[in-house]
């Protein structure tokens, strides 16, 4: 999954450096925006401003945690 939405990521933002640690730092409010939509269209969850913390948006490892919670609580809802 951390490939496939790597390649997403990387599609949408080719300026951004997503093998960042300081990931949140780097996205502006155009970025974090599209991170956003890209993540919800292609796994068809809901993210939300909410979601747009700098502990969700730290690193691709923290942005797919926060991609297979709100997977799993789409399981637990249905």
């Amino acid at each position: 999954m951390k490939e496939k939405i790597r390649a997403l990521l990387e599609d949408a933002l080719p300026l951004v450096d997503f093998g960042s640690d300081f990931l949140f730092s780097e996205l502006d409010s155009l970025g974090i925006t599209t991170i956003l939509m890209t993540l919800s269209d292609a796994f068809d969850i809901q993210l939300e401003a909410s979601d747009a913390t700098p502990r969700n948006l730290k690193s691709l490892d923290s942005i797919v945690a926060l991609v297979e919670s709100k997977r799993e609580e789409l399981k637990i809802e249905n």
